[in-house]
């Protein structure tokens, strides 16, 4: 039995039955003789493990079989640079909402792909950190796309509501919350 309870924000406890099959697991996945983190990405056993990843994320998500999952390295130090190189095409402009340390880096990546208009910042009210209300924004109706950080685990600002782009794509760094 372990006395030791996890409850911070990112690596969290699991389950001992779940930890025990990755111990077995370890020395021996699935009669390999080898762990999983030995395994070659291009052999046949871990083609196995992707394909029920990608199942997993499909039915859990709801994600139709017309879109594609990617399996990237980098988490969302990474996306910062992938969304603007990928999304800012011809137009040079995109939104984003200033929330705190992670929003900061991705704001900062961004400028160097295009122009970056900070449509909204954290206030404080109270001696509390708050998210602007949508209506104080000042969103471009012409930005490549809007990017917001749902989860900012530094600073413990959480978006309990999508906002609302209109026809402006909505970018969401959820790399803390998802799932």
């Amino acid at each position: 039995m372990r006395n030791v309870y996890n409850f911070s924000a990112g690596p969290s406890m699991l389950p001992e039955d779940v930890l025990k099959i990755a111990q077995a697991e370890m020395l021996d996945w699935h009669g390999t003789g080898m762990s999983i983190m030995e395994l070659g990405h291009r052999g046949a056993e871990f083609k196995i493990v992707a394909e029920q990843a990608e199942a997993d994320l499909r039915e859990l998500l709801s994600i139709p079989n017309n879109y594609h999952v990617l399996f990237l390295p980098g988490g969302a130090t990474a996306q910062f640079a992938m969304v603007p190189i990928n999304l800012l095409n011809g137009n040079k402009k995109a939104d984003y909402i200033d929330t705190g340390i992670w929003s900061k880096k991705a704001i900062d990546e961004a400028m160097r792909y295009g122009e970056i208009n900070v449509a909204a910042k954290l206030s404080i009210e109270h001696d509390l950190v708050k998210i602007p209300h949508q209506e104080k924004w000042t969103l471009n109706p012409d930005a490549a796309y809007v990017h917001y950080t749902a989860n900012e685990t530094i600073e413990g600002v959480e978006f309990h509501w999508v906002p609302k782009t209109g026809n402006v794509p909505l970018v969401t760094d959820m790399s803390s919350n998802i799932l």
